[in-house]
C-alpha cells in the first residue's frame, strides 16, 4: 500500500519519508536487514508516535519500531509497512545527580548516551556497540560491558514513557502502572512504544580494558577454564569471547572489561584469565568508558551486514557443552560463536521481577552465519549446542516465532507477557512473535 505524504495527519507533515524521498535509502533498513517499507515516520515527539500508530491502523499497515536500527533481529524494518523511527528523539538529561537518575530518550544511541553522561562521571551498562539504539535494548534486557557489575540495563530502569498502540501516552512506573513497567522491562516490544526511560546510572569514568587470544583445544577444556574463572571472578570483570576458526583448532578472542580505573584492581581481575590455556595478551590498559562506545560507531544502517542469528543460555559449561561449541565453530556448517559472561549482579534480581526471567544462567552463547550460508546452515550447526542451553535472549534472535518466544519467556513469565501484550495491544498493532 502506498502512503502519500499529503494524506497523513497534519502533525506528521514533513516527517513521513516515502520511497521517492531522497532520505529513504538511509532509513529503509537496519544493520542486518534491507527493508522496503511503504513509509518511514521520523517521530520527534510522543504525539508523533501516536499519530504514526493511528496512520498504520487506518491504512492496515504492519508496524516496525526503530530506535537505532542496529539490532540483529531485523525487526526494526519491514516490507510494505510503516516504520516508526525514533532517531530524532535522542535527548539525554541528568535529572538528579545525587541519585544518579538520568532520562534518556529512546531514539538515542548508546555512544551518544555515554558521551553525554561522561562529564557527570556516570555510565550505564548498555550493550557492546555505540550504534545500538536505546529503545530496542532497554525494553529487552541489555547485556553490556559492565553486566556482571551493573546487571542488565532493564534492572535499573525506574520509569518508561510509553505510547500505547491506541495512541494513549502513559508513564509506566512502580507507583502508577506497575504491570506496564514490568512488561516494558524485558518484553516491551509487544506492549507499546517506549519513547523515554528514567534509568539509574553508576559512578564510572575509566575502566580496565584487555584483549587476549587463547588457542582452544578440541575438547573445549579452554572454554571450561574460562567459564570457571568467570564464575569466581570479581563482579567488576565482564568478558566477551569470540570463537574464530580457519581449521580444526579455533582461537578464542577475549575482550575483558573491568569496572574500575585502578590499575591494581584491573590486574587482579584479569590475571586469572592468563591461566586458561595457551594465552597471548595483545593489549591491556586503562581507557575511558566512552572509548568502548565510541561516536565512531554511529554509522548509517543500510543492511550492510546480512546475517542469521540465534542464541541460548548456559547455566554450566559442561564438557559436552564445550565440545559442542568447538564443533559448531569448526564443523562443516561453521558458524561464528560468541559468548558473553553473565552472573554477578544479573543474578541478584528475582526471576519474577522483570519480563527477563533468566537469573541463574552464567553464559550467553550467540551463533551467527553470513551469506552465502543461511538459516538452515545455522540451525544445522546450532542443534548440538542448543541441547545444552536453557532459555534465550530475545535481541539475538533473527527469526522470532512461537518456539523462540517460549525460550525467551518461559512458563509463567510467558503467560504473563502474553496477557499483558493482549491487554495493552488487543488489536495486535505491534508484532507478536508468540502468535507466529
Amino acid at each position: 500500500m502506498t502512503v502519500r505524504p499529503g494524506a497523513v495527519p497534519a502533525g506528521l507533515t514533513g516527517k513521513v519519508v516515502t520511497p521517492d524521498d531522497r532520505r529513504y535509502g538511509l532509513l529503509r533498513s537496519t544493520y542486518t536487514t534491507t527493508g522496503s517499507p511503504a513509509a518511514v515516520v521520523l517521530a520527534e515527539s510522543a504525539a508523533d508516535v501516536a499519530d504514526a500508530l493511528r496512520l498504520a491502523r487506518d491504512r492496515g499497515l504492519a508496524v516496525a519500531v526503530r530506535s537505532g536500527g542496529h539490532g540483529l533481529s531485523g525487526s526494526a524494518t519491514n516490507d510494505g509497512g510503516l516504520v516508526v523511527d525514533l532517531s530524532p528523539m535522542r535527548r539525554v538529561d541528568v535529572l538528579d545527580r545525587a541519585a544518579r537518575l538520568v532520562r534518556v530518550e529512546a531514539g538515542a544511541r548508546w555512544a551518544q548516551v555515554a558521551r553525554a553522561l561522561a562529564p557527570h562521571g556516570l555510565a550505564i551498562s548498555s550493550g557492546d556497540h555505540g550504534n545500538v539504539g536505546v529503545g530496542g535494548l532497554a525494553t529487552a534486557g541489555g547485556i553490556g560491558w559492565l553486566v556482571r557489575h551493573y546487571g542488565l540495563t532493564i534492572d535499573h530502569v525506574r520509569a518508561v514513557d510509553v505510547v500505547l498502540p491506541d495512541g494513549r501516552q502513559v508513564r509506566a512506573d512502580a507507583a502508577g502502572e506497575p504491570d506496564l513497567l514490568w512488561v516494558m522491562r524485558g518484553a516491551g516490544a509487544g506492549a507499546g512504544v517506549a519513547v523515554a526511560f528514567e534509568i539509574e546510572a553508576v559512578e564510572l569514568g575509566e575502566v580496565g580494558f584487555a584483549q587476549l587470544v587463547a588457542r582452544v583445544d578440541p575438547a573445549g577444556a579452554t572454554l571450561r577454564r574460562w567459564s570457571s574463572v568467570m564464575e569466581r571472578a570479581p563482579r567488576e570483570l565482564s568478558t566477551a569471547v569470540m570463537l574464530s576458526s580457519q581449521g580444526a583448532t579455533p582461537l578464542a578472542f577475549i575482550t575483558a572489561v573491568v569496572a574500575s580505573g585502578e590499575p591494581a584492581t584491573v590486574e587482579r581481575a584479569v590475571r586469572p584469565l592468563l591461566d586458561i590455556g595457551d594465552v597471548t595478551v595483545q593489549q591491556a590498559h586503562i581507557v575511558r568508558y566512552t572509548d568502548l562506545l565510541s561516536p565512531a560507531h554511529l554509522h548509517p544502517n543500510t543492511g550492510q551486514m546480512p546475517s542469521d542469528t540465534t542464541n541460548g543460555l548456559l547455566t554450566e559449561m559442561t564438557p559436552a557443552a564445550a565440545r559442542a561449541l568447538v564443533a559448531a565453530s569448526t564443523g562443516p556448517h561453521r558458524v561464528l560463536v560468541q559468548m558473553r559472561s553473565l552472573g554477578g549482579a544479573v543474578n541478584d534480581v528475582d526471576a519474577a521481577a522483570t519480563a527477563y526471567a533468566h537469573r541463574r544462567e552464567q553464559t550467553l552463547v550467540v551463533a551467527s552465519v553470513f551469506p552465502p550460508q543461511d538459516r538452515q546452515a545455522l540451525m544445522a550447526a546450532w542443534g548440538a549446542v542448543a541441547a545444552h542451553t536453557e532459555g534465550s535472549y530475545v535481541n539475538f534472535e533473527s527469526a522470532p516465532d512461537g518456539r523462540t518466544f517460549a525460550r525467551a519467556y518461559p512458563a509463567a513469565t510467558g503467560d504473563r507477557v502474553r496477557q499483558l501484550w493482549r491487554r495493552y495491544d488487543p488489536d495486535g498493532i505491534l508484532r507478536r512473535p508468540e502468535d507466529a
